[in-house]
Formats: C-alpha cells, structure tokens, sequence
C-alpha cells in the first residue's frame, strides 16, 4: 500500500515467532509482577501499595516501549490480571493471599487503573513516514 494509505485501513498482520514468544514471555512476568505484587501489598501496607503499582507500571510501559506497540503492554497486563483473580479465590481449607482490606481493593482496582493508564499510553500503530500530516 502507499504511505497515503490510513493505518486503520491496512490489515492486521500475525506477529512473528519472536514477537510471539516476546509476548509471552511479557504475560509470564505479569503474572509474577502480580504475584509479587499481592506478597508485598499486604505485606508492607502503605509503601508495598505503591511499590505493587510502581512494579506493575513499570513492567508495562517497559513492554509497550520494548515491543514497539500497545500488546508489550497489554501482554503483562493480562498475565497480571490472570494471577491476581486466581489469588483471589480462597482454597477450602480457608487459606487466601488477600484478606478483606482497603488495601486489598486498592491493589486489585488501582492495579487494573494502571493496567488502562498504560496501554493507552502504549504507542499505538503509526505510519513510518515523516512527521507531516496524513491528510496532506
């Protein structure tokens, strides 16, 4: 296609191999940044929050920016989201990683707020060319 050509109306494209197992290997150090993040939450209440939130910030604007698009992010993302709901779930001998606190809360939303915040900052699908408008 040529550069006039919107990105929105070019297909999408399968990722390659390796961006495929860079992708996974994102969404296995979202789940541990999730674990991790569920310890040290509950474990140091007001500063293990933030260090959680920071983590996980971080994890995810690092993939978006390493992956040169919006899935380096969304791919840590989803791993972190699956750890934290399986971490939710009591066992039936009563054992649970979170207990009924307002940290707890603030973790699981704030953890998805930031989740959002950072693949909408993630770069998104942009032509390669010039910085000049598309319209021109």
């Amino acid at each position: 296609m040529n550069d006039r050509t919107s990105m929105l109306a070019q297909p999408l494209q399968r990722p390659s191999a390796g961006r495929a197992a860079a992708y996974l290997g994102l969404f296995v150090l979202g789940a541990l940044v999730g674990l991790a993040g569920a310890l040290v939450q509950g474990g140091w209440f007001p500063w293990g929050l933030l260090l959680a939130l920071l983590g996980e910030a971080g994890l995810l604007l690092g993939g978006a920016r390493a992956a040169d698009s919006r899935a380096g992010a969304v791919a840590p993302a989803a791993g972190w989201m699956v750890a934290v709901i399986f971490l939710t779930a009591s066992r039936p001998e009563g054992d649970f990683v979170f207990a009924a606190g307002s940290g707890s809360y603030l973790f699981l939303l704030g953890g998805m707020a930031v989740a959002v915040i950072c693949a909408t900052l993630g770069s998104g699908r942009q032509p390669g060319g010039g910085p000049v408008r598309l319209g021109k």
